[in-house]
């Protein structure tokens, strides 16, 4: 994450306080980032340098026309500054900032295969457990490379419990047996 992404996010959150619409921005930041993060056209608009500006403005603004004032301002001046290609990792800023401002503790757990309800009641459980926080939001990631078992990422923890990382430890302590 750049700085600058930071800078922004931090100013639309304090900006969102004072309104107090820090949760609607919120809403428009995680239909931000995601709008980006699902589209590749999106992306290459945004970062290229032969698309004028008021352009890419004018598709911003129509693409979320729906979100609110703060939303249609950060777009404006990141046009005005020729900074759009930001755009996705102020969103993405925005809600870790969001989410640490309101005690919210983000785990991801990638595993081989979609979780099922049960287990992902399960590893809720264990989270709040591990952290104490009763605020908690669970992101299933699928990666197949996996193979099996699981990866759990809390903040700056990280529990690798994967068979292909299983795999990797074999075949490490082989190497050096040899």
């Amino acid at each position: 994450m750049s700085r600058a992404a930071i800078r922004y996010a931090k100013a639309i959150l304090q900006k969102a306080n004072e309104n107090n619409t820090e949760a609607v921005v919120f809403g428009d930041m995680q239909s931000v980032y995601n709008t980006i993060e699902g589209s590749r056209e999106l992306q290459n608009v945004l970062q290229s340098p032969i698309i004028k500006a008021n352009d890419k403005k004018e598709a911003l603004l129509k693409i979320f026309s729906g979100q609110s004032e703060a939303t249609h301002s950060l777009i404006n001046i990141l046009v005005a500054n020729k900074r759009t290609s930001l755009l996705g990792n102020v969103a993405k800023s925005y809600i870790d900032l969001y989410n640490d401002e309101q005690g919210v503790k983000v785990a991801t757990v990638i595993t081989a295969v979609p979780l099922s309800s049960e287990l992902e009641s399960k590893v809720m459980a264990k989270i709040k457990e591990l952290t104490g926080s009763e605020k908690v939001t669970l992101k299933n990631e699928v990666d197949p490379a996996i193979i099996g078992g699981f990866v759990l990422r809390v903040g700056d923890i990280q529990y690798n419990a994967s068979i292909a990382n299983q795999l990797g430890n074999l075949k490490r302590e082989f190497s050096k047996s040899i």
